[in-house]
């Protein structure tokens, strides 16, 4: 198995020892692991404002500039996990949340954390497949 790290310009650089994305090629499709990403804005750097609904736009947008830099799209994502500091906002990140993605809706854990890193409220992680 070969592993190859992906970036975009256009989402926010890693903050720690790790890649926005890693790819493997297996059984003819490439499998693409996108790290976490909180909603920082990747032209200052800076975690934007406005409560989960607006954070959890930005994050979206994070996670489709670093598929399309890689050829793909919403719909070739089959996992997502969603990490929370405060259940209370799901419904409102819900919301935001099923705009992004269509019919068949890839698969989805969404668990409630203590803290994530800035003070960010949200946090996703993508797995997706591009045959």
């Amino acid at each position: 198995m070969r592993r190859k790290a992906h970036s975009s310009p256009n989402a926010p650089q890693a903050i720690g020892p790790y890649s926005q994305a890693a790819a493997v090629k297996a059984f003819a499709s490439r499998w693409f692991f996108l790290s976490g990403q909180i909603p920082l804005d990747p032209a200052t750097g800076e975690l934007v404002e406005g409560g989960i609904e607006a954070q959890t736009e930005r994050v979206l947008r994070n996670v489709a500039a670093i598929l399309n830099a890689n050829g793909m799209e919403f719909a070739n994502v089959v996992k997502t996990t969603v990490f929370m500091t405060d259940l209370a906002d799901f419904a409102a990140m819900n919301a935001v949340y099923s705009r992004g993605f269509s019919e068949p809706f890839p698969a989805r854990s969404t668990v409630q954390v203590a803290a994530l890193p800035r003070g960010a409220q949200v946090e996703i992680e993508v797995i997706a497949v591009k045959p």
